[in-house]
């Protein structure tokens, strides 16, 4: 989800795991700064109101879509200092407006025509990557068609003890693409290289591309998903908004063959979309990266 200053070069070896800055991308400036503002609007509500949109049914039982925390697996686990609302945007079909606040009255209009502009960046930018690793250029988006797309907003309250808790632990992402919006006004996004967190610049109405451990798998390693944290500030609030584009569940996760040969053995073992969502969250519950289960 964010930058850690150089571009991924081609040639020789695996490129360094890091996501880029993305301008002139189509998006216009005020669609960007109504989705924020909107979004800023909900969080700063009662919380009886917010409430309404919980993910947590009848109080206890979590699910992912809605407004509320992360799940919460073990009673050890440290909570990310943040409130979050996600949502399925994509299959359309599949949006479940009882999630979806109505207040701001113009959330959810302007939510879809976001995501709509930003499904066309995930569409150009997978194809220019299939093209690179010299793939047909529809390869990957065959596996996202009819894949899920889940918009999730991250409120980070000022924090009394930024150096005591994350906004959001260390971490990489477990889809194939994410793009994010930041915060134009407050930072707090790190990147980890070579064992150092870099902070991220903030640049207003600049787009981040994220490549997750889903593209790390299928391109066999040759790109990297990059492990990013949130930390939190005593003073100011902060906003963010990230679609993570995922791949239709009734695909496999794998290396691609056209990237295999006899001198190319395959670095990650096939897994299920299914069985590599629940690794993911398991091990994200411990602060731990699932992908590392599955090399070979």
């Amino acid at each position: 989800m964010e930058d850690a200053g150089d571009s991924a070069r081609a040639g020789g070896g695996q490129h360094r795991g890091a996501a880029e800055p993305l301008t002139n991308h189509g998006v216009e400036t005020s669609l960007m700064d109504s989705v924020m503002n909107l979004s800023r609007e909900f969080f700063n509500q009662p919380i009886e109101r917010k409430q309404k949109f919980s993910n947590l049914i009848d109080g206890k039982n979590f699910q992912v879509q809605g407004y509320g925390t992360d799940r919460v697996v073990t009673q050890d686990q440290i909570l990310d200092w943040s409130d979050r609302l996600h949502l399925k945007v994509e299959p359309k079909e599949e949006q479940d407006l009882a999630f979806w606040p109505d207040h701001p009255e113009s959330f959810r209009d302007v939510l879809n025509e976001y995501a709509s502009r930003t499904k066309r960046i995930r569409d150009n930018i997978i194809q220019a990557m299939a093209k690179l690793l010299e793939l047909d250029e529809d390869y990957f988006f065959n596996r996202l068609n009819k894949g899920p797309a889940m918009a999730r907003i991250n409120y980070y309250p000022p924090c009394p003890r930024p150096d005591l808790v994350f906004g959001v632990r260390p971490h990489s992402d477990g889809s194939l693409l994410t793009i994010l919006l930041v915060d134009r006004a407050v930072g707090g996004l790190q990147v980890q290289r070579d064992g150092k967190w870099y902070n991220v610049q903030t640049t207003p109405h600049t787009l981040l591309i994220n490549l997750g451990d889903t593209m790390q798998v299928m391109c066999n390693g040759i790109f990297r998903s990059p492990v990013h944290r949130v930390v939190t500030n005593a003073e100011k609030e902060r906003i963010s908004l990230a679609m993570f584009y995922s791949v239709n569940d009734e695909k496999d996760i794998e290396p691609a063959a056209g990237l295999l040969d006899e001198n190319r053995p395959a670095r990650y073992r096939k897994v299920s979309v299914g069985e590599f969502r629940a690794g993911f969250i398991g091990k994200f519950s411990r602060g731990e990266r699932y992908i590392d289960s599955l090399k070979i």
